[in-house]
């Protein structure tokens, strides 16, 4: 059974720092794209960042200079360090797996996904 779990939410002060994580199991997910997405209340799921199983990564710009993603060494769990956040950026976040060769910045592009952790940004 395939799985992925997200931790590492939480509230935060505008200015802090919250660092999330995705594990998955029940298959090998080195060789996946693996992506974070997000969906605050009443709002459509936007994609976050994505990266590649060799490191490539891509950012939607809001985000750009403040997250990072990352890979653990077993390539089956995946990181999103979030620095200077903002009250905007409070959403839930999820973590997925891309269907291979698929534009991994689409959400309907990714086959599996975690429940989700919540992020919460106070000003």
């Amino acid at each position: 059974q395939v799985q992925l779990v997200e931790s590492g939410g939480g509230l935060v002060q505008a200015g802090g720092s919250l660092r999330l994580s995705c594990t998955a199991s029940g298959r090998t997910f080195g060789r996946y794209t693996m992506g974070w997405f997000r969906q605050a209340s009443g709002k459509e799921r936007k994609f976050v960042a994505t990266i590649t199983w060799n490191g490539d990564t891509t950012y939607e710009d809001s985000v750009k200079g403040r997250f990072t993603i990352s890979r653990g060494n077993a390539k089956n769990t995946v990181y999103l360090q979030m620095n200077s956040l903002k009250p905007e950026d409070s959403a839930v976040y999820y973590c997925a797996a891309c269907i291979e060769g698929r534009d991994s910045t689409k959400y309907y592009n990714y086959a599996f996904w975690g429940q989700g952790t919540q992020a919460t940004v106070s000003s």
